[in-house]
């Protein structure tokens, strides 16, 4: 009987990754809908550039980097694509380390502006994760997801790259888990800061 439900549960987790896989973005959506603000959580490659390259097409009026290091400047962290843009247009926040603290973060951020729209710029493999936290965080704002596609992450046949079926798997996990914090979440609205 034990074991039978080890079965049953191996089934339905390895039928929820393959959906999860399935759910990873291999396009963007919405390439030229503007919004209030682009927001570019820390951590993946490419998301920075990506970011900037937004902002500087007219995508949105500011740019928020959630999750800096506290010892990391605007300078620093934008190095020689610094320009006037950059100057009057991004914003650092260095409240968050993980993806739920990014939306905390951001939520706060935009409810201070009252902001209703953003671009979210971040890995496709982590685009569905980021979305479920980013809604929950802020259900009243509109919400485009803007994946970067990192080189080294294969979404097409990802069960044949071991190190892309075990960031999928990874990604999985941490969606489940932020599945089940969902209902202890509070959310803020944009004009209703906390």
């Amino acid at each position: 009987m034990f074991g039978g439900a080890i079965f049953v549960l191996a089934i339905l987790w390895s039928a929820g990754l393959v959906s999860f896989a399935a759910a990873v973005p291999r396009a963007i959506a919405d390439p030229s809908g503007r919004t209030d603000a682009i927001v570019v959580p820390t951590g993946g490659h490419g998301r920075l550039v990506a970011g900037l390259e937004l902002l500087r097409a007219g995508q949105a009026e500011r740019l928020f980097i959630s999750g800096v290091h506290d010892d990391v400047t605007l300078a620093s962290l934008v190095g020689e694509s610094a320009d006037d843009l950059t100057a009057c247009c991004v914003e650092l926040g260095h409240g968050a380390r993980d993806t739920s603290e990014n939306a905390s973060e951001t939520a706060v951020w935009m409810a201070e502006r009252g902001y209703r729209s953003l671009r979210l710029v971040t890995g496709n493999y982590h685009m569905p994760r980021a979305i479920l936290e980013f809604r929950s965080a802020m259900p009243d704002v509109k919400l485009i997801a803007n994946p970067v596609f990192p080189q080294h992450v294969r979404v097409d046949n990802w069960w044949r790259y071991r190190g892309t079926a075990g960031l999928i798997a990874s990604e999985y996990a941490k969606y489940l888990l932020a599945l089940v914090r969902m209902p202890f979440r509070s959310a803020v609205s944009p004009g209703n800061p906390p």
